[in-house]
């Protein structure tokens, strides 16, 4: 679907900077470095071959699992007006 990468790096960018992420509005994807130092993985730009899907794991599933609770959140209230009207 036409625009819907650029509506998920936004939607990504959002929630990342309510969770206290220090977000550059061109590069969201950017944040995987901050989550990566704060959880103490070493990832750098370019080849990381050298993580363990664990760790890897660990970065995904701290921005995902952000982004999927907030799905959550917006999919409940829009369900709750939805009774409403």
């Amino acid at each position: 679907m036409p625009g819907v990468e650029q509506s998920m790096q936004a939607f990504k960018a959002d929630v990342m900077k309510r969770e206290g992420y220090s977000v550059h509005p061109e590069r969201p994807d950017d944040v995987k470095y901050e989550v990566a130092k704060e959880l103490g993985v070493k990832l750098v730009p370019g080849y990381n071959g050298d993580l363990s899907t664990e760790e890897a794991g660990h970065i995904g599933g701290k921005i995902g699992g952000s982004m999927t609770r907030e799905l959550i959140r917006l999919a409940q209230a829009r369900l709750a007006e939805d009774e409403r009207s």
